[in-house]
């Protein structure tokens, strides 16, 4: 459903097919909520009950269309794992089923049953594997279902933070830990996310709600089975709390940390949402995000700030240009793609704001943009380019006309 303009759905031995809405929708847990106005739909329809959380071995059975299709199909297959992995669809590492189960193109939101009861939702399959499936499992769901409750839909949690093992024995008797394989070393905290002010660099989280974090930071669940610790977070509700236990210069204290979404500096796949840019002299700056990646490629370093990068007091976004409307005025810059500006008339540029704001000010008649372009950072101010402020105003509408840009910026930039 994500971008969709018309939905119809259609019950499986019927040829009638009936609008639909989208009423909620959670991107980052694959999950949605559709509803059809015409109550004839669900005429004949019996609700599913819901189930568990399925162990290895256990059989699945997986309804959808793969391939297209028309008719129903159901394959079967056994529970091969269960984990936490990277949802393709957002790129958040949540929990999910793998199976064998043939899933294919098509089968993508159909459901899966064990034992007559809904396990979770078909929605991703290994390309570079044989017979590899995955499925959201009733946690990630019941837990979207607990988050709509109020109307809205605030998404899953992430606590932002970087963090290493500590399987080596003297990093742990550096960090103060115990010989109990517990604990993680923190690393970095994004600004704006859960852990910020509650955790800090170099901090060894120890304990989440009383729950141990091995060195690897995996914790146990069921018999003997263990997922990644990030579990516990993936599961909570925006706004909740939760007690983490860290050992800080040497001391052990427990922190309290109140949910909130993900902080990423470069955000990752979105959906529904239209992009934010800004036009001045034929240049069109944007925040880097997964999509404009994706659209124009990027080198190796800008796509290692979307790897590497988190949000800091100063940088939320990283402001690029992102390509040239090619004018007679901006001649000699045309070729320029995806650069990170770091100044405009002399202003830091820490989010897409910053720079609408520098071009409100030229200095000396001139628009300066830095670029951190193949250059270098630290003292080095990187390549530049310079526009003639008054020239680049009065040469923007035809530049625009000429290739039916309907605004010099995006709605979410205009001012009410």
């Amino acid at each position: 459903v994500a971008n969709a303009a018309y939905l119809s759905v259609r019950k499986s031995g019927d040829i009638k097919k009936y609008p639909a809405r989208v009423a909620f929708v959670g991107h980052d847990g694959e999950t949605a909520v559709i509803t059809v106005d015409d109550e004839s739909f669900f005429e004949g329809t019996i609700p599913a009950k819901f189930g568990g959380l399925p162990y290895q071995r256990d059989k699945v059975a997986v309804y959808g269309y793969p391939i297209g299709g028309s008719d129903l199909s159901v394959t079967e297959g056994i529970v091969s794992r269960v984990g936490v992995t990277v949802y393709s669809h957002s790129a958040r590492a949540l929990l999910a089923v793998q199976t064998d189960a043939a899933i294919n193109p098509g089968n993508s939101g159909g459901p899966v049953f064990q034992d007559g009861k809904l396990i979770g939702i078909a929605f991703q399959h290994s390309a570079g594997a044989q017979n590899i499936g995955y499925v959201v499992p009733m946690p990630i769901i019941e837990r979207f279902l607990k988050d709509i409750k109020d109307g809205r839909y605030d998404g899953i949690p992430d606590l932002g933070i970087w963090w290493q093992s500590t399987e080596n024995d003297s990093l742990r008797k550096t960090l103060g830990l115990p010989m109990d394989n517990t604990g993680v070393l923190v690393t970095k905290v994004a600004y704006g996310a859960s852990a910020w002010g509650a955790l800090k660099d170099g901090d060894a989280l120890t304990r989440i709600d009383g729950v141990k974090i091995g060195q690897d930071g995996t914790i146990k669940f069921r018999d003997d089975e263990r997922i990644d610790f990030s579990d516990l977070i993936s599961r909570r509700q925006g706004g909740e709390t939760l007690d983490a236990t860290v050992v800080r210069d040497g001391k052990e204290q427990v922190v309290k940390i109140t949910m909130k979404p993900s902080a990423d500096l470069v955000p990752g796949p979105r959906y529904d949402a239209k992009p934010s840019y800004f036009i001045a002299g034929g240049l069109v700056f944007m925040p880097l995000s997964d999509e404009l990646i994706g659209a124009r490629g990027a080198g190796f370093r800008v796509r290692s700030l979307s790897a590497d990068g988190m949000p800091t007091p100063e940088r939320t976004e990283v402001v690029v240009l992102s390509h040239v409307l090619a004018h007679d005025f901006n001649r000699g810059y045309h070729s320029w793609s995806m650069a990170p500006v770091t100044r405009v008339n002399g202003r830091f540029i820490g989010k897409l704001t910053d720079l609408v704001a520098a071009f409100q000010a030229p200095v000396n008649g001139r628009h300066e943009i830095e670029c951190e372009h193949y250059s270098g950072y630290g003292d080095n101010k990187g390549t530049r380019i310079v526009l003639e402020a008054e020239a680049a105003a009065k040469i923007l509408p035809a530049i625009m006309a000429r290739y039916g840009v309907p605004a010099d910026r995006s709605d979410d930039l205009k001012t009410p």
